[in-house]
């Protein structure tokens, strides 16, 4: 039996949520392929080369975008910027908003590993179908979809509210605050083998202050950390 590798429908569906429609389908699928695939599947090329490719488009995207926006901040600052930006949990939330597990091409023991929900793995697959997007068009397309995928970040560092480590954040404001530890539970999970949903709520105490979902039981406290973080700062509402 050969591994899984994901159909035409899931693959029209897949471009659907990347935004880009391929002239070359086999760009995308190439950057689907993991090595486990690979050395699984005779003739077929695994995504590592393109992961390399991507991670310089990446790089070069962002960079360009944050040259734009941050006109009077020095190297250090702009590399810092860039750094809370472009690392592997972000890259692997950005795969999880595109359900990009659900079509990777995977060995059959890395699939039973559950690959499909690894960070590093996503991450790689990630800037694989970036590279994809850009051998399939040119820079502009591919930057233009890297920058409407990371608005709302480039956004909050705008705005000096960014933190991707929004589990961090959340602790280190409820400490401020004298409140106890927030806690976090995974209340539902849904979906087949190789494309889980996880829904996480965090409490303080008994009351519930932020859920989310991710593709990943680490992206969904994450998430929910995020929603947390936005309801805390919120203003209380007065009572009529």
């Amino acid at each position: 039996m050969m591994p899984q590798t994901p159909s035409q429908e899931e693959l029209d569906a897949l471009q659907q949520r990347i935004g880009h429609q391929f002239q070359d389908i086999d760009h995308l699928l190439r950057a689907l392929t993991h090595p486990s695939y690979a050395n699984e599947s005779p003739g077929a090329v695994d995504n590592q080369r393109m992961e390399f490719l991507g991670d310089s488009v990446l790089n070069l995207a962002i960079s360009t975008e944050l040259f734009r926006r941050f006109s009077k901040q020095s190297e250090g600052r702009l590399s810092r910027l860039r750094s809370a930006l472009v690392r592997e949990t972000t890259l692997a939330e950005r795969a999880g908003a595109w359900e990009l597990g659900s079509c990777l091409r995977l060995g059959r023991g890395e699939r039973l590993s559950g690959g499909q929900f690894k960070d590093s793995v996503l991450a790689d697959a990630y800037e694989a179908v970036l590279a994809a997007i850009y051998m399939d068009s040119d820079f502009e397309t591919a930057s233009a979809v890297i920058v409407a995928a990371f608005e709302k970040d480039l956004a909050e560092l705008e705005a000096g509210t960014h933190s991707q480590d929004y589990k961090t954040r959340l602790q280190e404001q409820v400490q401020s605050a004298g409140d106890v530890r927030p806690r976090y539970a995974i209340i539902h999970t849904e979906g087949p083998p190789h494309a889980r949903k996880f829904t996480a709520q965090v409490k303080l105490g008994d009351e519930v202050i932020g859920q989310g979902e991710g593709m990943s039981k680490k992206a969904a406290q994450q998430a929910a950390a995020r929603v947390a973080l936005e309801n805390l700062q919120r203003p209380a509402r007065k009572e009529d």
